[in-house]
């Protein structure tokens, strides 16, 4: 599969947010979403009503990842470090990213983030996550990953995967992102850089899911800092 990533960086530069289109075939996504019913690749669950969170679950996979998981997380951390390094620059962030996954998962674990982060969301009827970031420490990478897979339409109604921005004395600016099965969505976990008339100044962004009408939906969230 042949990925224009230069057009990628330049939607990310633009929106915060930028769509990978079938990345993962329907076979994967199904193996993937079959997962949540077992309680072996899984160190928790989280019942986000009983939290404040929204409605619905998910489970955080546990070390070793499905292989799968793991092959995604690396590959996607060599493709997006040279722009999580280029946007601490332009926001005047100190913090620079290694080249390797595995690199920046030392300096994680070095600082006590020692519990892995990519997980596993099951949503149904009148299910819903409330705006928020994913920030679990100290040591945060800027981007990270939603795989949607379910097929709207089909397997559920409603759902729809909500981004807001909200720039510095302004209203906040909303993006509902359109996605199948299979497609990604690489999203800026908290801040990004814009470029305004005396430089790059810093927007705060949040993610959440609009309450389900209908049907299961499963999302492979992929978050490259791992968990205090």
């Amino acid at each position: 599969m042949s990925i224009d990533w230069a057009m990628l960086e330049q939607q990310l530069d633009q929106d915060g947010c930028a769509v990978i289109r079938s990345l993962l075939s329907d076979e994967s996504c199904d193996q993937i979403s079959a997962l949540y019913c077992q309680s072996g690749p899984f160190r928790s669950q989280v019942i986000m009503a009983r939290h404040g969170f929204g409605r619905g679950e998910y489970k955080y996979f546990g070390y070793p990842l499905p292989d799968l998981v793991a092959r995604l997380r690396s590959d996607l951390y060599l493709r997006l470090v040279p722009i999580a390094n280029r946007w601490h620059e332009q926001m005047s962030l100190p913090n620079r990213f290694p080249q390797t996954h595995e690199d920046f998962l030392e300096r994680c674990h070095s600082a006590g983030q020692v519990r892995p982060t990519p997980l596993l969301l099951r949503y149904g009827p009148q299910d819903y996550n409330c705006l928020h970031q994913d920030l679990y420490g100290e040591h945060v990478f800027p981007l990270q990953v939603a795989i949607l897979l379910s097929e709207p339409g089909l397997d559920f109604t409603g759902g729809e995967f909500v981004l807001t921005e909200q720039r510095p004395r302004m209203q906040s600016r909303p993006q509902v992102i359109d996605l199948k099965k299979g497609d990604a969505l690489i999203f800026a976990v908290n801040q990004r850089p814009v470029q305004g008339v005396r430089g790059y100044y810093r927007v705060t962004l949040r993610h959440g899911v609009s309450r389900l009408h209908s049907g299961k939906r499963h999302t492979l969230g992929i978050i490259f800092h791992d968990a205090l």
